[in-house]
């Protein structure tokens, strides 16, 4: 047989064997196959199970295996079902004795790997990891800089020994190329430098990596154009498909949206679905909940999308709720923005006292905000140290995070201090709440309560600095020695504008603010507290760490 060159062979067009030159390269067929990678084997498939062919289609050896790929670094990952993922030799020996729950292939001698545990991290040529950290995801090294995820879902660079390059994160991350990264921040996509640091201040909604000084980016308009390294436009690929004008013109009628959802959960249309027929004004209400995701057309009937699915009431996070709170009670402060914004002496009403005295309106504002605190807190638990075995949830509602503490952290205590009319309406701990209680009090009076951990969450934005180094007094008092004070907010960025629509609604409504890292240090400081550390969640609030100072 003449010589070959598995670097010259292709894989067939049905997947099923390799040619070179357009001649099948041997005689036999499989069920898939892979390109050749050196040392020459290619990984296959038939009805034995996955392992590598020469290039006469001969076996490279006799273990079978659920899946095979390629070789890189002279090593070739496998999956070996019960037995776990690892990495082979060409004459199909383990490389390690270590086993995973999957991994990856190498490149300059390091490979992403998961453990049992679901953790993630990178292990050299011999299966032994480089670093103790665990990650939510790891990446592949490049120039030995690979991406890591962490728990909160944000990502960062790191270097071959695990430590962090510049220890900025981001919502998305890519490896450097060209000495520049595409990152994405909460407001869309940029480049940036080993540093970590923004080369522009613009945001796209798709960015491409440099080449030769450019890239080619896509606006939120829908344009794509290409910039260089500083941001500026070299040249317009495509022009907007949402001029500026009905971009402006979609805000203004935004409330459309709202007053649409509202009508439909009024309706009990969403209840009402899978709909196979409906009146033509119906039908009308239909295909404007179509146009905004919430609804589709299946054959003849309608159903809702699973993001339309949350406005039913059966929905274990419905927000039926929040539809009906935010397009009547939640809307109204913002007819006073006008006077908000030219009248420094104004002040709202206090909106908790003014809901007060009407147990309807007090639910209604709870069940509004119940979803949201039962989605954005589930991350919260693993945040607070394990030595704590108590702690206070003020201004902690109808016990969603409190709830959240209890059911993962068993023998610890949670107590939810609110105002007695938030407590009436609680649901009292049930047999997975064992440890949960409730306390009937005012943020703004002694608290009756001491704890290991004291928890703020998402209160300290509804109040003035003013009332916050009030109900900051009163924490510092009801935190046991060695105790600690968790803050959970959306923290702004200074020189960014996420948040700031957020900031307005709480100036209308509360007298509040979304606030700086900044902000809070020296709210801390005026209250006898020190921030010791800044924790990152899921969703987009953060966990400020303080101690009695």
């Amino acid at each position: 047989m003449r010589s070959v060159d598995w670097r010259n062979t292709v894989v067939s067009p049905d997947g099923t064997h390799h040619l070179i030159e357009g001649v099948a390269l041997y005689g036999s067929r499989f069920a898939e196959v892979l390109k050749f990678h050196a040392p020459g084997l290619a990984p296959v498939q038939d009805a034995s199970g996955a392992f590598h062919v020469t290039v006469e289609g001969r076996a490279a050896y006799n273990w079978r295996y659920e899946r095979a790929f390629g070789f890189y670094d002279g090593l070739a990952s496998v999956d070996a079902g019960a037995t776990g993922w690892h990495h082979v030799r060409p004459d199909g020996e383990p490389a390690y004795a270590a086993r995973w729950a999957w991994c990856g292939n190498f490149q300059g001698g390091r490979c992403p790997v998961r453990d049992v545990g679901g953790g993630y991290f990178h292990i050299d040529l011999t299966g032994k990891p480089l670093y103790a950290a665990r990650w939510r995801y790891a990446g592949d090294y490049r120039d030995d800089i690979a991406v890591v995820q962490g728990e909160d879902g944000r990502s960062t660079h790191i270097d071959a020994h695990g430590n962090a390059i510049h220890g900025r994160w981001f919502r998305d991350l890519d490896v450097f190329h060209k000495s520049y990264a595409r990152a994405r921040d909460d407001l869309g996509w940029m480049h940036v430098d080993r540093h970590g640091a923004p080369l522009y201040e613009q945001r796209f909604a798709m960015v491409e990596p440099f080449y030769n000084g450019q890239a080619r980016v896509e606006r939120d308009d829908g344009g794509l154009e290409v910039i260089d390294e500083a941001g500026r436009t070299i040249v317009e690929l495509r022009c907007a498909r949402r001029d500026a004008l009905h971009s402006v013109s979609a805000d203004l009628v935004s409330f459309w949206r709202c007053e649409t959802i509202f009508a439909a959960v009024e309706l009990g249309v969403f209840d009402e679905l899978p709909l196979a027929s409906a009146d033509e004004r119906t039908t009308r209400l239909l295909d404007a909940l179509g146009e905004l995701g919430l609804v589709r057309r299946i054959g003849d009937a309608w159903e809702a999308t699973p993001t339309g699915a949350h406005l039913r009431l059966d929905h274990p996070r419905s927000l039926a709720a929040a539809a009906a709170y935010w397009a009547t009670d939640g809307r109204r402060g913002w007819t006073a923005l006008r006077r908000a914004i030219s009248d420094p002496a104004w002040r709202p009403a206090d909106p908790f006292a003014d809901v007060s005295d009407d147990p309807a309106r007090v639910a209604a504002f709870h069940a509004a905000l119940t979803p949201y605190a039962e989605n954005d807190y589930a991350a919260f638990p693993p945040l607070i140290d394990g030595h704590h075995r108590s702690v206070l949830d003020a201004g902690g509602g109808t016990g969603a995070l409190a709830r959240a503490i209890v059911r993962a952290r068993p023998g610890i205590h949670a107590a939810v201090l609110d105002r007695p009319e938030v407590v009436a309406i609680a649901e009292r701990p049930s047999d997975h709440d064992a440890g949960l209680s409730f306390i009937a009090g005012d943020l703004f009076a002694p608290w009756p309560a001491r704890a290991d951990a004291v928890v703020l969450a998402r209160v300290l934005h509804d109040w003035s600095d003013e009332r916050c180094l009030a109900i900051l007094a009163n924490a510092r008092a009801a935190i046991e020695p060695r105790g600690r004070l968790y803050v959970v907010e959306l923290l702004r960025s200074p020189g960014d504008f996420g948040g700031a629509l957020l900031s307005l609604h709480l100036l209308v409504s509360t007298g509040g603010q979304e606030r700086t890292q900044a902000d809070f240090e020296r709210l801390f400081g005026l209250a006898g507290l020190r921030l010791v550390e800044v924790r990152s969640m899921a969703s987009i609030s953060s966990v400020l760490v303080a101690e009695v100072a």
